[in-house]
């Protein structure tokens, strides 16, 4: 099945052993499936949203403005920052160590991203000021060895008697 479509000819292949009614109805289901979201994609060009590079950031011409982040865990900021919609495009400064990230973004968005900032500041100082899980871990480790030597010597002055 062929068809001429802006000068543009369009090609649908079947592969089946025997053609029925059910296998022809899916066939013409996708093509013309096929031919409206082609006709989406010519009618509005698609603008890429969320994370994206930063040539792609400024071909949209709407200003830049960009951020310094010094936090190793820029994926928690990605985090944060799609959930506010923001529009950003993240480069790694690998000249200075350690490595400086450097967040551009629209600057319409400059709302939006002071509070994707803010959250993800809070975010940040919660996570330094929780105790680390290993240190606890050691602590806990270290009391169950005393108790657990405790009763080993208790248990032998018993059976002594």
């Amino acid at each position: 099945m062929q068809e001429e479509v802006e000068n543009k000819t369009v090609a649908l292949a079947i592969n089946t052993t025997k053609l029925t009614v059910r296998e022809l109805r899916a066939a013409i289901l996708k093509y013309l499936e096929s031919q409206k979201n082609k006709s989406k994609s010519r009618d509005s060009p698609e603008i890429p949203h969320g994370k994206q590079s930063v040539k792609s950031l400024a071909k949209q011409n709407q200003g830049m403005t960009s951020i310094e982040i010094t936090d190793q865990n820029i994926k928690s900021f990605e985090r944060v920052a799609r959930k506010y919609g923001v529009d950003f495009a993240v480069q790694k400064d690998k000249s200075v160590i350690p490595p400086k990230y450097i967040v551009f973004f629209k600057g319409r968005d400059a709302d939006a991203i002071t509070a994707a900032f803010t959250e993800f500041t809070a975010t940040a100082v919660k996570k330094a000021a929780r105790p680390s899980v290993l240190t606890q871990l050691k602590k806990f480790t270290e009391l169950v060895k005393n108790t657990i030597s405790d009763r080993i010597k208790n248990k032998e002055k018993e059976q002594s008697r």
